[in-house]
C-alpha cells in the first residue's frame, strides 16, 4: 500500500513531532496531553509514548468530558490509560453546569460543545498547566491553518491570532508572564491521509466508532447524526439505520457520520483518498458561521 517515499515522509513527520514534545518536556514545567480520544490525540499520545520510551510518558492525559460522548470513547480512553500507565485527568462540563460556571443551552440545536471552553481553562489552571499538547492539524480547518507550533495564550486563555512569535529553522520560544500558557500542536505539518497512513504503518488500535457499523441515525441539515437521547430530534427526523462510521470525533451533538462501508484502516485510506468532503465537513459546530472555528479558538477553544 505505501512505496518507501511514502514510510519516508511519515518517518520525517514522526521525527518532527518528537522533537517538538521533547522540547516541551524541556521548556515546561507542566505540559498536559488534551486527550480526546480522536484519531489525532492518539497519535500523539502515541508518539509521546515513542519519544520518551522505556520511561513512561511524562505528561498526563486531560479529556474534557461533555457527559455527551460516544461510549467507545469513553472506553478507549479508559483502557489505553491504563495500558501506557498514564495519570488520566478528566475535566467535566456537567460539574461546570453543577456550579453556575457555564449554562446549558436548550432546543434542537442545543451543544455542550462550546461549554467545553470554559471546564478546560478552569481545568488548566487548577492543575497549574503550562502547556496543553493538542492534535490540531494545519489542513483541517483555516483558522487551525494560522497556528504554530507553540501558540502563546494570555492570562485569560484567548489567543491572537495576528501576535504570535516566529518560529524559524524550528526554534521555539515558550517564554510566558505568570498565568498564561501554549498550546502546542506536534502534528501540525501532518494531513488526515498522513495520520491514517501513519496508524496503518504503526499498526495503531483504533476506537470502533471509525469503522463502518450499523447505527440509528437521522439526518438534519443534510447530515447525518446518530438517534441518541443527548439530541433532541424534530418531529419530522425520521430515525433510520444506516452504515456509518465517524472521520473525526467529539460531542455527540455535533459529530456528523459517514454513510461507509470501510471497515479496515486501509480501507479509510481508500475512502480518504476519494473522497472530496473535508474532514471537519461532518462538524455540525463548524458551520454556525463562516468564523465558528476562529472564534472558539480566541476564546480559549481547543
Amino acid at each position: 500500500m505505501m512505496d518507501n517515499k511514502t514510510i519516508k515522509h511519515l518517518k520525517e513527520l514522526e521525527a518532527e513531532s518528537i522533537y517538538v514534545l521533547r522540547e516541551v518536556a524541556a521548556q515546561f514545567e507542566r505540559p498536559v496531553i488534551l486527550f480526546s480520544g480522536g484519531k489525532d490525540s492518539i497519535v500523539i499520545t502515541y508518539l509521546a509514548y515513542k519519544a520518551f520510551y522505556p520511561a513512561k510518558i511524562p505528561f498526563p492525559l486531560l479529556h474534557i468530558d461533555t457527559g455527551h460522548n460516544f461510549e467507545e470513547t469513553i472506553q478507549y480512553r479508559d483502557e489505553l490509560a491504563k495500558k501506557l500507565g498514564a495519570e488520566l485527568i478528566v475535566g467535566s462540563v456537567q460539574e461546570s453546569i453543577d456550579k453556575g460556571r457555564v449554562k446549558e443551552k436548550t432546543g434542537y440545536y442545543a451543544s455542550r460543545n462550546k461549554l467545553q471552553t470554559t471546564t478546560l481553562l478552569d481545568t488548566l489552571e487548577e492543575n497549574k498547566f503550562d502547556a496543553a499538547i493538542g492534535g490540531a492539524r494545519r489542513d483541517e480547518e483555516k483558522a487551525r491553518a494560522k497556528e504554530r507550533f507553540f501558540s502563546h495564550r494570555d492570562e485569560f486563555g484567548q489567543w491572537n491570532p495576528k501576535n504570535q512569535r516566529p518560529e524559524l529553522w524550528n526554534i521555539f520560544n515558550g517564554r510566558k508572564n505568570m498565568g498564561e500558557h501554549f498550546r502546542v500542536f506536534p502534528i501540525s505539518n501532518w494531513t488526515e491521509m498522513d495520520v491514517w497512513q501513519y496508524i496503518f504503518l504503526e499498526n495503531i488500535p483504533m476506537p470502533s466508532l471509525y469503522f463502518t457499523h450499523e447505527r440509528e441515525v437521522f439526518n438534519r441539515d443534510g447530515q447525518w447524526l446518530a438517534a441518541l437521547p443527548c439530541i433532541k430530534r424534530k418531529p419530522t427526523e425520521e430515525v433510520v439505520k444506516k452504515l456509518v462510521r465517524c472521520r473525526t470525533i467529539g460531542d455527540i451533538t455535533c459529530t456528523g457520520l459517514t454513510e461507509s462501508k470501510a471497515t479496515t484502516v486501509a480501507d479509510i485510506i481508500d475512502e480518504i483518498a476519494s473522497t472530496r468532503v473535508t474532514e471537519r465537513g461532518g462538524r455540525a459546530d463548524d458551520k454556525r458561521s463562516e468564523t465558528a472555528m476562529e472564534d472558539r479558538k480566541k476564546a480559549g477553544y481547543f
